[in-house]
């Protein structure tokens, strides 16, 4: 039997190099392992952070080592101009398994360039992808198909970095508006990098100072008091929901920290919560999937306030992590779908939406 070949794309220019890593590992464990070794050849591909795409024996001891290749700085002219090369390996691919979390892997920015390629890849196309990143756009997809969420205001750079008459009026307006605590985000950054919860004025000026170093678009949340529960999807057109989990933490939030080092974060799966509950969070991340046209994978994010029996939803990321404190593939496992059949499930829903429809 001829095996397919799955393109494993990992590493990436954004802040999640590491995790994307860590993610690309247990995938290339799941493909070279039990029934999917008979089916499938990895062909792993590494991206530098300088952007410069490598194949064949680096991103094997990348992925042996799991330790990031290490590159001059400043790049050379040279260094520049081989952004533009792709390893000759790349035209044998005959499905790509993206998995470069961030930006410039999650935003649609990498689907486009393997669109170009007229190759399946797994996960959302470009409009998935890019909506699913900007918490702007995605707020705006939620609220039209009339999904609860927090009160929210979007803001400019401009309105932050500007003239000293503006800035205070803006701050006026997102303590008239939310109150505190609330939280500030950049628009288009993954993994809670660059955000703040604040509780005062002069942390809301610090936390819109900093959030706009980082994006140009920013998104100033409501805080509320409950419970974190999230909700896995998998599949293309009829995609379903898994079990529901829960996430506590001891730190203020949810930040990368917490997020990414073993034994800070606690996961409950299944969530210790009514049915009644569990079928309304299942079917509200259905909602927001089909929302922002997302494909073969997606975790979404609620807030359930217990006092008033209200479900909001938070977020919805479009390439979770795979690594081994990650929830996504842990809701899959307790739902009965295990880690290499969730891997070639993926696979498949890549390729049946990359036919063409009648």
């Amino acid at each position: 039997m001829t095996k397919l070949r799955v393109g494993l794309l990992f590493g990436g220019c954004s802040g999640e190099h590491e995790v994307s890593i860590s993610s690309a590992r247990a995938i290339a464990l799941a493909l070279t392992s039990g029934q999917n070794i008979e089916k499938y050849e990895l062909l792993p591909f590494y991206i530098q952070k300088d952007g410069i795409w490598q194949g064949g024996e680096i991103p094997q001891q990348i992925l042996a080592n799991g330790v990031p290749l290490q590159i001059p700085q400043p790049s050379t002219n040279n260094q520049k101009s081989l952004r533009w090369l792709l390893p000759a390996l790349a035209s044998e691919v005959d499905v790509w398994f993206p998995i470069i979390h961030g930006p410039n892997g999650e935003d649609g920015t990498i689907q486009g360039l393997l669109k170009l390629m007229q190759v399946p890849f797994v996960g959302s196309g470009v409009l998935g992808s890019a909506m699913g990143m900007d918490k702007i756009a995605m707020k705006m997809s939620f609220a039209a198909a009339g999904l609860p969420q927090v009160k929210y205001m979007a803001v400019n750079r401009s309105q932050i970095w500007s003239n000293p008459c503006v800035f205070p009026k803006l701050c006026d307006e997102i303590e008239a508006t939310l109150g505190y605590p609330c939280f500030v985000k950049p628009a288009n950054l993954g993994s809670s990098v660059g955000i703040a919860k604040v509780l005062k004025r002069s942390g809301l000026e610090t936390a819109l100072d900093n959030a706009a170093s980082y994006d140009r678009r920013l998104i100033v949340e409501a805080g509320v008091v409950a419970r974190e529960l999230e909700c896995a999807v998998l599949g293309n057109d009829q995609p379903k929901a898994s079990v529901v989990g829960e996430i506590t933490y001891n730190s203020d939030f949810y930040d990368y920290e917490t997020k990414y080092t073993a034994g800070r974060a606690d996961l409950f799966i299944p969530a210790q919560v009514s049915e009644q509950v569990t079928s309304q969070i299942q079917n509200m991340a259905l909602q927001a999937f089909a929302a922002i046209d997302a494909a073969g994978l997606a975790r979404v994010d609620f807030f359930y306030i217990e006092a008033t029996g209200e479900i909001l939803i938070n977020e919805i990321n479009t390439l979770p992590g795979f690594t081994a404190t990650s929830m996504y593939p842990v809701l899959w496992e307790t739902t009965g779908v295990s880690f290499p059949e969730m891997v070639e499930q993926l696979i498949q829903l890549a390729l049946e939406r990359h036919q063409p429809q009648r």
